[in-house]
């Protein structure tokens, strides 16, 4: 079933189950500036965090000497190394990452040492006189230099993060034409608009608070509880304010150093990052160098697809591993591909870590193939569109890795809503405006305001691309969340430490309890570690599905305990008792009562913790083969842009956009997720870099690393949105947050090549990638 745009903008009504657009719980305190966020917190007698990092990528440490930090009045604490009592390295998935680097750094931004003192800007002066001599070293900070023979070892562990290698059908197989290219993508920061920040209190049983804002309470309690050497119940973590999120809070940052501070002083102790800080401090998207070869027939039938992928997993492990295996999982893109030889490697160097970010390994992957399919469209003399119809994967057919893919596999419906949509007209004025009066508009032209653009000397171009990606945890993974319900007098108190981060699980938890029970009082408990069990990340588009499953599970078993009280306090066979909508039906009586109010009448207090999940999926072999992945879905993005070809500047007119989404569960918060990952697609293409230099990043501050504001933005129409519930899933639906971060940056470029004429084979595009190679436009 397609759903129209008017379904999308749907107003938000009073109607809170499933399918409707209902307004988000914290909106208003968010849109009112009442929100707590991390960066808000305070405590009586709170005192101030500061860290000092390493200003070199690559050295040994000589010495360390503290003494004159810890004589300045005001200073409290300055620790090192030395002062874990725990485990002394971290990680997400493998720990091999210093709490305080102690003999050596391995990245600008590496943490040396922890302040706390009265004052912040106290704080910060004692860490500068932490006095740190360094014996230098040449960074290793080129991925295909880590990786060849005889390269300086970054770390004892090799310059190996994780390698991958998919083989399928016969690795000779060659046919009639043959495209080749390299690709490169630069290294996209999350740019959430919060810093990194946290309240640590210390508790009276030796243990610690900790209010911060993460993505994943259980594994950040499983790390810190580690290098603090306490049990699990005594590092409390609480989920404060997240100002946004995109995968670098899944990795600790601040957590374990403000947890040993407010240790060693006995009182609260409080960090905020400065953005220069942030930026050092978190993980960034994986920057990638790809070659691609795709060989078709003479009909445009693809033969092969050989990949080699190198990414930069920066100094440490983080989720590397995922992602790696996502880009070679998804490297052929969602085609029919019966022969493939994919290498993927993610090499450890001296920059900063890389890890999770919005559509993790796929985005990179996405780029490539899709230019790839566009080089060979032209060499076929065929159709962009045509040649990815005519080999469009659907129902029954298998990937790269052997999976055969079940379920809604819509991927020729949406090629063609997008590709059928209609084009904006040529004067972006009368498109917006509706006239045409010969004017131009002051923002129309690329450049906007400012602009020196010639009108006569712009050109507009039009791309089109498809992207892909699984849903949920991955390759040996156990994914499950743990949610509960109590009803008491007619209300519903639902708690999960499942992280909400801006995507709208708080709205989806609330309206996933109103259509189950039927109840229109629900509120929603703190998330924390406290008396509940993990919910996972909040990644992977996984947490409606898995949080919103175990909501539902919990929320179902109480169901049954009321029907059991009701049917015996009325004398009814719980046989023939069942829930119609709101009410209670048996065989011969109907009784007209809300699920909840049936409860309060019986003065019963109903409680369930439920624990939802899917069984670990197979890690892929040797080749690359198995059934590594639990659901899929799928995007369509079409882009209009008009670019001034003789300064390099590209304005997006027009984003016309095409979704596989299982079931709209909330189709505003839909949409929102759909514009939300547009502009970091768009960004992407044309403004986002985070500008690393021989380690050292040249860039962080929003001053120079620049992201779309709202005139950078174009309307973003949907196509269709296909509703085709997936098997096994919540209420059918797929994880939507990631697919719109896919395939719109490919998209942007195809336009951008279209218009241009030119090869364009980095990402992002950079005005003089445009001006000065616009001589060799055909």
């Amino acid at each position: 079933m397609t759903t129209a745009v008017a379904t999308v903008m749907e107003a938000a009504t009073e109607v809170i189950g499933v399918g409707h657009s209902r307004p988000r719980p914290d909106g208003r305190a968010k849109a009112m500036g009442e929100l707590r966020f991390s960066g808000d917190l305070e405590a009586e007698g709170m005192l101030w965090a500061h860290l000092l990092r390493s200003p070199h990528p690559a050295a040994a440490i000589t010495r360390i000497d503290a003494s004159a930090a810890l004589a300045m009045p005001g200073v409290h604490a300055v620790l090192t190394a030395a002062d874990v009592p725990g485990r002394s390295t971290y990680g997400l998935n493998y720990p091999d990452q210093p709490v305080f680097a102690a003999t050596e750094v391995r990245h600008v931004g590496e943490v040396i040492a922890a302040v706390a003192a009265d004052h912040p800007l106290t704080a910060a002066e004692a860490a500068e006189a932490v006095v740190v001599e360094y014996d230098l070293r040449e960074a290793v900070s080129d991925p295909e230099a880590a990786l060849a023979p005889g390269a300086r070892e970054v770390h004892p562990l090799g310059n190996v993060l994780a390698a991958q290698r998919v083989v399928r059908g016969d690795p000779t197989a060659e046919g009639d034409v043959t495209v080749e290219a390299y690709y490169e993508m630069a290294v996209q920061d999350q740019a959430f608009l919060g810093t990194e920040a946290a309240l640590a209190i210390p508790g009276e049983d030796g243990g610690v608070d900790l209010y911060v804002a993460t993505q994943w309470l259980h594994v950040d309690q499983d790390q810190i509880s580690a290098s603090l050497d306490l049990p699990h119940d005594k590092v409390r973590i609480h989920l404060a304010g997240v100002g946004g999120s995109f995968g670098a809070r899944e990795d600790l940052s601040v957590q374990i150093p403000l947890g040993l501070l407010a240790l060693r002083t006995g009182r609260p102790v409080k960090v905020v990052l400065s953005r220069q800080d942030s930026f050092l401090g978190h993980v960034h998207r994986h920057p990638a160098r790809m070659w691609y070869r795709h060989s078709a027939d003479r009909d445009g039938h693809l033969v092969k697809v050989e990949a080699r992928i190198i990414l930069d997993g920066g100094a440490y492990l983080s989720s590397s591993g995922a992602v790696l295996s996502n880009a070679a999982c998804f490297a052929a893109g969602p085609y029919r591909v019966p022969n493939a030889v994919v290498d993927a490697t993610c090499a450890r160097t001296n920059n900063p870590p890389s890890g999770a970010m919005r559509g993790f390994g796929t985005v990179q992957v996405c780029f490539a193939y899709e230019a790839q399919m566009d080089k060979l469209a032209a060499a076929l003399g065929m159709s962009p569109v045509e040649l990815r119809l005519r080999n469009a994967l659907g129902p029954g057919d298998d990937l790269i890795t052997g999976q055969v893919l079940t379920g809604a596999v819509p991927v020729a419906e949406l090629i063609r809503a997008c590709a059928d949509a209609p084009l904006p007209p040529e004067s972006a004025l009368e498109w917006r405006h509706g006239v045409s009066d010969g004017h131009i508009g002051d923002f129309d032209l690329p450049g906007g305001v400012g602009r020196a653009a010639d009108a006569k000397r712009v050109k507009r171009g039009v791309g089109l691309a498809v992207g892909f990606k699984n849903l949920m945890y991955s390759a040996g993974f156990d994914d499950y969340s743990v949610a509960r319900c109590h009803l008491e007098d007619g209300r519903v108190t639902l708690t999960s430490a499942a992280a909400e981060v801006g995507q709208g699980l708080v709205t989806l938890m609330e309206q996933i309890a109103a259509e189950v029970l039927g109840a229109d009082d629900v509120v929603l408990a703190e998330a924390s570690t406290i008396g509940i069990g993990s919910a996972g990340s909040t990644s992977a588009s996984r947490q409606s599905v898995m949080t919103g499953g175990a909501v539902e599970a919990a929320c179902r078993a109480v169901a049954d305990d009321v029907l059991a009280a009701v049917a015996d306090d009325r004398g009814l066979s719980l046989g023939t008792l069942r829930l119609a909508g709101n009410r209670l039906v048996s065989d011969d009586t109907v009784v007209d009562l809300a699920v909840a109010k049936a409860a309060a009448e019986t003065r019963r207090v109903f409680d369930r913790t439920v624990t939802f999940g899917h069984p670990a999926t197979e890690e892929l072999d040797e080749d690359g083969q198995g059934n590594a992945h639990v659901a899929f879905a799928f995007a369509v993005h079409r882009a209009v842009v008009d670019v001034d070809v003789d300064l390099g500047l590209v304005k997006v007119v027009h984003m016309t956009t095409a979704q596989d989404v299982g079931r709209a569960l909330n189709p505003l918060q839909l949409l929102g997720q759909i514009e939300g990952g547009t502009a970091q697609g768009i960004g992407l293409a044309l403004m986002e870099e985070l500008v690393i230099d021989h380690g050292r990043v040249r860039n962080p501050s929003f001053t120079d690393y620049v992201i779309p504001t709202a005139l950078d933005i174009a309307p973003v129409r949907i196509a269709a949105l296909i509703e085709e519930p997936q098997p096994g899933l919540p209420f059918g639906a797929k994880g939507a947050g990631e697919l719109p971060s896919i395939s719109s940056t490919p998209a942007v470029l195809a336009a951008v090549r279209d218009a241009t004429g030119l090869t364009l084979d980095r990402a992002p595009v950079r005005p003089e990638d445009i001006a000065l190679a616009k001589e060799d436009t055909p």
